[in-house]
């Protein structure tokens, strides 16, 4: 069972979330909770937490401060801030602390236990299970690629290095992708609103372009932002902004998009799958893909088998 603990100030938004989590994962997590960044401490302490969800400003040791000496003890547990676009100045201060995501309210539920998802995820990496997958997944496979092309004639089931080369050439891009954002940074600066506008959709155009490229390996928030050149702070408000909703969210919405398209292959694996779009773990695939589409892989297979 997850331990996870919810630090907020605000009553009735602690009850909410908890309530929440309490429904969509019933008998998977004990929550905890505390009404201020001194009693999550304690509480973390007492408690071995592995998930944490804190809300930035509160009274006392705020959400960012109490993150900062939990992660000088652990650099395992999974943070999760939440905090309101105004306060994002103030995020900034969590750079060092590794969020796995920062929600914005009001949060959207699903984009909610999107990240809790995720935040298991890694818990069960760090206990051991699963640990293998895990870093398989950094290093990808032929098999991913092998599942994203079929039905297209090209079945090579070797060539591991060449994958890989695809993949550092993509992070590659993805740095030169920051210095362009950068130069467009400052040509907003210099030329005004209309520029300003014209970089947002250049800079949407680079993240997606990113993410293209590299879903199907393990990449996190803090790989886009610094293959960016963006704080995470600022970068999960910029990417807010450019795709309405964050950045494990979009992510995992985008993985299940493409293994919709794969599951029509009827040759193919369920398993194989749900590794060529970046999840090692079958069980962690089919909890999230059911997640999204109120339906398992197998299930949805069968019921577009069924209607052709």
């Amino acid at each position: 069972m997850y331990r996870v603990l919810i630090a907020d100030d605000e009553m009735i938004e602690r009850t909410v979330l908890f309530r929440t989590l309490d429904k969509n994962l019933k008998g998977q997590c004990e929550i905890f909770q505390a009404e201020n960044g001194r009693e999550a401490l304690e509480i973390y302490e007492r408690e071995q937490i592995q998930i944490l969800i804190l809300d930035i400003e509160m009274p006392g040791i705020n959400g960012i401060e109490a993150a900062e000496q939990i992660r000088k003890k652990d650099k395992e547990c999974s943070i999760i801030f939440l905090t309101a676009f105004d306060e994002f100045s103030y995020a900034k201060k969590a750079i060092t602390v590794r969020a796995l995501d920062y929600l914005l309210k009001p949060y959207d539920e699903q984009e909610l236990m999107l990240v809790m998802e995720e935040a298991m995820r890694q818990a069960d990496a760090c206990d051991g299970e699963g640990l293998e997958e895990r870093l398989k997944a950094q290093v990808s496979g032929a098999d991913a690629r092998t599942v994203r092309e079929a039905g297209q004639d090209v079945a090579d089931l070797g060539h591991e290095a060449d994958q890989g080369h695809k993949a550092s050439d993509a992070r590659g891009k993805g740095v030169e992708n920051g210095r362009i954002c950068a130069d467009l940074g400052r040509q907003s600066q210099e030329e005004g609103e209309e520029s300003g506008n014209v970089r947002m959709d250049k800079v949407t155009q680079l993240i997606f372009c990113y993410i293209q490229e590299n879903y199907m390996y393990d990449i996190s928030m803090q790989d886009l932002a610094r293959a960016m050149n963006y704080s995470e702070a600022y970068f999960c408000k910029l990417f807010k902004q450019c795709f309405s909703k964050n950045f494990t969210s979009y992510l995992t919405e985008y993985r299940v998009k493409e293994a919709k398209r794969m599951l029509k292959q009827p040759t193919v694996n369920v398993k194989d799958v749900g590794r060529a779009v970046g999840y090692m773990d079958s069980n962690y695939f089919a909890r999230v893909f059911k997640r999204i589409t109120g339906q398992t892989p197998t299930e949805y297979r069968m019921c577009i088998f069924q209607r052709e």
